[in-house]
């Protein structure tokens, strides 16, 4: 396995499935009545037994509502994950949005997006 700053690199396999593919419907992301994400273009990545996560270009979101935070996890497969509260409308969701600016390798298709977590925003719609 790979070293990084955070420690050893993991990869998917067998005993901890993910994947990547293209959501391949329209994803809208609601918070204080303003739109903070629209896309056709969303991924899904599902990870072992955890509940699959849409992840929107961050090209179709409003990142002026967006404002990051020093908040900062770690992920042994997908690398350091950076987050962003949501402020509109006099409203503030704390770190309601993460992002992998620099995901490890197996993980390169999610560069440049975003996640929500489903219980900081209003809706995440896919129709």
């Amino acid at each position: 396995m790979n070293e990084s700053a955070a420690g050893v690199i993991k990869h998917p396999g067998p005993d901890h499935p993910i994947t990547i593919t293209k959501n391949g419907k329209h994803v809208r992301v609601t918070f204080a009545g303003r739109v903070i994400a629209d896309s056709t273009h969303a991924l899904t990545l599902t990870e072992a037994s955890y509940k699959p996560v849409v992840y929107v270009p961050r090209s179709d979101a409003d990142m002026s509502a967006l404002r990051p935070t020093d908040h900062r996890t770690h992920c042994p497969y997908k690398g350091d994950a950076s987050y962003f509260s949501i402020d509109a409308d006099g409203r503030s969701a704390e770190n309601a949005v993460w992002s992998y600016e620099q995901p490890y390798p197996a993980m390169a298709q999610i560069k440049d997006y975003l996640a929500f977590y489903p219980n900081r925003v209003d809706k995440i719609e896919e129709s």
